[in-house]
């Protein structure tokens, strides 16, 4: 698939980690931008930051920036943005029915490593885990 294929460009942005976690909390509906960090955690500030410009640019997400004292900043899922709800939730779906599998699987390709070189196997801390 060629790099500047427009869907690849399209998955490159919704694939992505906090996209997919900014979008299924959004779902829920407006949020200023603490309780979006709060709620999603373990995203950094600046990560949240790019994330959110990227989405608002893509036409996904809209801020909303009050004229009030502090300035209060909303952000909420456009109608685009609402389109892809239900094709995250049966990514996560199909995410809860599978991970056993998926962390078996993990641990038998680790285990196997560890019998046929073991620096590797230690080096190779990727796992399955979700909250």
């Amino acid at each position: 698939m060629d790099a500047q294929c427009p869907s690849r460009l399209v998955l490159d942005r919704i694939a992505d980690k906090w996209t997919a976690l900014i979008i299924q909390i959004l779902a829920q509906g407006t949020m200023r931008y603490a309780a979006l960090q709060r709620e999603i955690g373990g995203i950094s500030q600046k990560m949240l930051t790019q994330t959110l410009r990227s989405l608002e640019r893509d036409g996904l997400v809209q801020r909303t920036v009050h004229p009030v004292v502090p300035p209060k900043v909303e952000y909420a899922l456009t109608r685009l943005g609402r389109t892809l709800i239900e094709p995250l939730h049966g990514l996560c779906r199909w995410s809860e029915k599978h991970l056993a599998e998926l962390q078996a699987n993990r641990a038998r390709a680790k285990a196997k490593l560890q019998k046929t070189n073991p620096v590797a196997a230690v080096a190779d801390r990727g796992s399955l885990t979700y909250r």
